[in-house]
């Protein structure tokens, strides 16, 4: 037997309590043209709360978080901890239905997440706006609170055609729960992305993944929120946990305060034809980094088989790609103005003086060692401070005989001024 709700008003209703739904295999729960307002004395983990296995269809829904009325300063839940169990307020939260849609629909100033899915057999989100949420931690940085989140197994996922403006923490994601089942298959396309403090898009513990055709502006905004002491440097795309399969493709990032990829966790997949350009000096970016960064924090993967092909990143505080691993191939890539910083003195790594000075940077370990060899460097315009001397460069320990160059075309640019 279905079950229909429709509310068609769109005045503002005031909601004191959450307005939890169970429903069962085979039911269908639909809900048109709502507009809820959180009061200040919200209790409750979601304005809307739909647990069981039906279908979910929310069409037309403008919800108002009043985050300013609500308590501020939750901190990030454990690591074995679900997102679902441990932050409140949030906008729409559903668990365990067999599908999923959302479309046309309006979020602002939720304090927790506007959507979180957990355990979702099939989700669409279209024509989703954001605005002006997530909240702070006691120290008054982020929390990685405010966007679209999807965990625990979430799969067969589509989110596109939504716009994401000022969120404090992350904007649309996958949550990276070490144990938990990982998320996938899916597609992240056309989503605008204006004024992130943390990730625009993060791509956690999940398989076969596609994030394409994006637009990313302002990542690290504000400076103050972000999460310095919890090193929740701001990243354009990022990736955590183990994430296999997946393809970040004609991507289109500017005004990136942090990275502009952050593959920790990724192996066999692809980074194609996306660009990143900052336009100002060091000095506008608190946090800039490298443009494409490997890692390999999870211990059940290692760095293996990324094609990062005929992308094009300028502007960055550092480097242009630190790579660990093997099997991969970095070819036809345009890296230009290259260490804006002009970190002469700077180390990381105890030993590795050349690390945060390079424009290919081949190290010998990221979060743990990492056997760096078998990598083909081919093709690539690198330019920027010092990238005459400096372009590709190996850290004490791995082999330069291990790893093919071919091509590569190196220059200090507008930076040799």
């Amino acid at each position: 037997m279905a079950i229909l709700f429709r509310i068609l008003a769109l005045v503002a209703v005031p909601l004191l309590a959450a307005r939890e739904i169970d429903c069962a295999a085979g039911e269908r729960v639909s809900i048109r043209g709502e507009s809820i307002r959180m009061s200040g004395d919200f209790q409750g983990r979601a304005a809307i709360h739909i647990r069981g296995a039906c279908e979910v269809e929310l069409t037309g829904l403008r919800i108002d978080g009043n985050r300013k009325a609500l308590p501020q300063g939750q901190a990030l839940p454990p690591s074995n901890i679900r997102f679902a169990d441990h932050y409140r307020a949030n906008g729409v939260l559903v668990e365990g239905a067999r599908a999923l849609v959302i479309r046309d629909s309006q979020f602002s100033e939720i304090a927790a997440f506007a959507i979180l899915a957990s355990a979702v057999g099939q989700v669409r989100i279209a024509n989703v706006s954001v605005s002006d949420s997530g909240s702070l931690n006691a120290k008054g940085r982020n929390n990685t609170t405010g966007g679209i989140l999807l965990e625990d197994g979430t799969a067969n996922f589509v989110v596109e055609d939504c716009v994401f403006e000022r969120i404090l923490g992350n904007a649309l994601w996958t949550h990276s729960r070490y144990r938990a089942q990982r998320n996938g298959p899916g597609t992240f396309t056309r989503n605008r992305f204006d004024g992130i403090g943390r990730d625009a898009i993060q791509v956690g513990h999940a398989s076969k993944v596609t994030v394409t055709k994006n637009t990313i502006r302002n990542t690290g905004r504000p400076d103050s929120a972000v999460d310095v002491e919890g090193g929740g440097t701001p990243v354009g795309i990022d990736t955590a946990g183990d994430v296999d399969f997946s393809s970040y493709s004609e991507n289109v990032m500017s005004e990136i305060n942090g990275k502009c990829i952050d593959l920790d966790g990724f192996h066999h997949g692809e980074v194609l034809s996306n660009e990143c350009i900052n336009e100002g000096g060091a000095d506008a970016y608190a946090f800039g980094h490298f443009g494409i960064v490997m890692n390999n924090t999870n211990p059940d993967m290692q760095a293996v088989a990324i094609r990062i092909e005929k992308n094009r990143i300028a502007g960055m505080r550092f480097g242009a790609v630190f790579v660990i691993g093997s099997g991969h191939t970095i070819r036809d890539n345009r890296f230009t103005r290259l260490h804006t910083g002009r970190c002469a003195g700077c180390t990381y790594f105890p030993g590795e003086p050349d690390l945060l000075r390079a424009g290919i940077y081949l190290g010998r370990r990221a979060e743990r060692p990492a056997a760096t060899r078998g990598n083909l460097i081919e093709g690539n315009a690198v330019e920027g401070w010092g990238m005459a001397k400096r372009c590709i460069v190996f850290a004490p320990g791995v082999k330069r005989s291990e790893n093919r160059q071919i091509a590569n075309r190196c220059g200090n640019g507008r930076e040799s001024k």
